[in-house]
This record gives C-alpha cells, sequence and structure tokens, in this order.
C-alpha cells in the first residue's frame, strides 16, 4: 500500500436523475441514504490501512442531500481508519436546489473545504432541456451562499455543446459565472450514451441535432475568455486560479493512487484497478454481513497498458509529458516506441514537441480521442 493516496466516496441518490447523466444514480432510493451510510462506514474499517489521505471527494448522484450531521459521521469514521493530512483538501459536489446558507455553512464546519457547484448552465431553457432540478436564480443564490459560508475554494461546472445552444448563449452563462470569480471552472462537452433520455429525445427530433463546429466555436471561446480572465488551462476540461488546480483530480492525471468507496466506486492502487458493484442492494447486504462488496472490475495493469494511459493521462494535462521523467519512469525513449503516431500527430497539428516534453495543440485539445487511440496497446 503507498503511504499517500486519495480517497473517493460515491453518493448514488438524486432527487431526480438528469437527462444526460450515465453515472450510477438512483432517484428512488433515497430512503436507503442512512443504511448506505451505514454500509459505507463499514467499508471503511474493512479497507483500513496505514496510509495518509491527502484529498477526500464526496461524488455523485448528489451529496449534498446527506445532511451535515451524516457528512461529518462520516468524515470521522475516515479519521478513525486513515491518517488525515492537516492541509487535506476535502471537496463534495453539490447541487443547486438542494443546498442553502445554513446547510452549507454547517458542512463548512464539518470540515468541507472545497465546493463544487453543478450549475451546468445560467440558461433555465438549457436547464430545463437538461432535466437539472434548480433554475438559473437558484444557481446564483447558491454561489452567494457558499460565499456567505465561507468558501473559498469553490468550483463552477458548466456543460457546453447543448442541442440549440448558440455561441451567444454559452458566452452568456460563461460571463455569469465568471462574476462570481470562482477559484476554479470545469467546462464539459455535452457527451451522450443512446440509451440516455436526451439523447433519445434528439433522435426523435425533440431537439435540434449537435453540431461539432459550434461545440468547437464554444471551446475556443471559454479558452479565450478564461485566459483574459487570469485562469490557468490546466487539463483539457478545466480551468484554475493560479494554485487552485483540483487536487484530488491531479492524482488520477497524474497517476497517483486513489481508494475508491461506496458503490461502483473505483480504486488504483499498486498497479491494480478496481471497482465495487454497481447494485445498490448487493452492495448494502455485503456490507452488512462484515464483507467487501463484489468486485466488477479486478484487474492488474500489464506494462504495455499502463505506459499507454501514463501517455493518455500526461497529454489530458495542458503542460504535457515530460519527456527525460517518462525515459526514467519507464526506461523507454518515446520517440523511439512511438516515433511514428508522434510524427503523424505532429503533421496533423494535434501535438507539439520540443526538446523537454510533448504537448496536445489547441486543436488537440479540441480532439484528443484522435490523439489517445492511437497509443493504446493493440495499436502500437
Amino acid at each position: 500500500m503507498p503511504d499517500v493516496i486519495a480517497l473517493y466516496i460515491h453518493i448514488p441518490f438524486c432527487k431526480r436523475k438528469c437527462k444526460y447523466c450515465s453515472f450510477i444514480s438512483f432517484d428512488d432510493r433515497v430512503n436507503d441514504i442512512p443504511a448506505y451510510i451505514d454500509a459505507l462506514k463499514q467499508e471503511f474499517i474493512l479497507r483500513s490501512v496505514s496510509a495518509t489521505i491527502e484529498t477526500i471527494y464526496f461524488g455523485g448522484g448528489t451529496p449534498s442531500l446527506l445532511s451535515p450531521q451524516q457528512l461529518s459521521d462520516i468524515l470521522a469514521v475516515i479519521g478513525r481508519c486513515f491518517e488525515i493530512a492537516d492541509d487535506t483538501e476535502i471537496s463534495i459536489e453539490a447541487n443547486p436546489g438542494t443546498v442553502d446558507l445554513k446547510y452549507l455553512a454547517d458542512i463548512k464546519e464539518a470540515g468541507i473545504n472545497r465546493l463544487s457547484l453543478g450549475i451546468q448552465s445560467f440558461n433555465d431553457a438549457e436547464l430545463s432541456m437538461l432535466g437539472r432540478i434548480h433554475s438559473s436564480k437558484e444557481a446564483g443564490a447558491a454561489v452567494r451562499d457558499a460565499r456567505q459560508a465561507g468558501f473559498d475554494n469553490l468550483n463552477i461546472d458548466l456543460i457546453y455543446g447543448l442541442p440549440g445552444q448558440n455561441i451567444d448563449d454559452w458566452n452568456t452563462s460563461l460571463h455569469q459565472a465568471l462574476d462570481f470569480h470562482p477559484e476554479h471552472m470545469a467546462l464539459y462537452a455535452l457527451t451522450l450514451e443512446a440509451e440516455e433520455m436526451l439523447a433519445k429525445e434528439i433522435k426523435a427530433g425533440k431537439w435540434p441535432q449537435i453540431d461539432a463546429d459550434t461545440v468547437a466555436t464554444q471551446y475556443e471561446l471559454a479558452e479565450e475568455l478564461l485566459g483574459k480572465k487570469g485562469y490557468r488551462h490546466y487539463e483539457i476540461s478545466n480551468w484554475s486560479r493560479p494554485g487552485r488546480e483540483c487536487r484530488h483530480n491531479l492524482v488520477y492525471w497524474q497517476e497517483g493512487s486513489y481508494l475508491g468507496v461506496g458503490v461502483a466506486a473505483h480504486s488504483y492502487i499498486e498497479k491494480r484497478r478496481s471497482a465495487n458493484t454497481g447494485d445498490l442492494d448487493k452492495y448494502i447486504k455485503a456490507l452488512s454481513q462484515n464483507k467487501l462488496p463484489p468486485q466488477e472490475i479486478d484487474e492488474i495493469i500489464n506494462p504495455d497498458l499502463e505506459i499507454a494511459e501514463s501517455i493518455i493521462l500526461g497529454l489530458r494535462l495542458c503542460c504535457g509529458i515530460n519527456i527525460d521523467d517518462f525515459e526514467k519512469r519507464f526506461g523507454i525513449d518515446i520517440m523511439k516506441q512511438y516515433g511514428k503516431q508522434i510524427e503523424e500527430l505532429l503533421n496533423f497539428g494535434l501535438i507539439e514537441k520540443n526538446q523537454e516534453y510533448i504537448r496536445l495543440t489547441p486543436q488537440g485539445r479540441l480532439l484528443g480521442n484522435e490523439v489517445f487511440w492511437r497509443f493504446l496497446p493493440d495499436k502500437i
């Protein structure tokens, strides 16, 4: 077990499932929250190790459906099972419409020090299309309440590339978010699986098809605007004030060790990837019997896949891959091993290279998947 790990806690409950959501979440099981928290506590005990936790992340679902006392109880159990660093980043995802000033002040008092608000849009028509439970007015109120509650490390999530969303619509949401001066912004292009409700509605003609050219222009607009406002673009979809990068997510992108607790939670420790069952009933039942939950994934990462993932994750970061560090870690000259792919991508203008690093170009960030698949083991 490594000395330092990041901890992810999945809270799979929602008031209503959004039309675009592909995460494991349940909008008809809120009555199971107490039993689920008991199961979480038991999983912490069973996975207790001698390791220091430097980041804790409550994700979902809608973690803000948990009461401040429930969150405090969970953090207390974590503190008994692991060593928690003094400067641990403790994040929670929260949805407007589920929080108010008292709630936010109470969770801040409980130890939460980073808040990620899933606003997604400041346009009421877009929020309705996405199936969100809040209005733009409630979104603004949530940000103001967060500031009043003392949160000085705030992320705002927005989604672009929505059906029918034009450049002006996106520009307006961006400016409204920036008016709150968040420390961090995560901007995601809408991606849909065929079985999701919004995808079905688009197919049925209720909404227009997503226009790829508009999506690209929206991304470029965000890059330009956030750059002018002093934000550092540090990962394909993430911008922050200097020093306010999401430390937890950097663990993923920099291939650190992380432990996932809860239904469907993923872990990566000592080159082993695993994932708990996505079945809520099986999860609760196993822990009630003092057993670890069934695993849906349990695999050892072989050297070829480890190298490929290191390249893909490294390229997600705007600083790119340090060539010397890569060679020291793997004993491989990246140009000899991947020269064909790199030359091809250089010619396409999707990456750039000098003596120190290889990184995506602005065009490459738009077309990341066109870059990444070339480094998968079966493509070598």
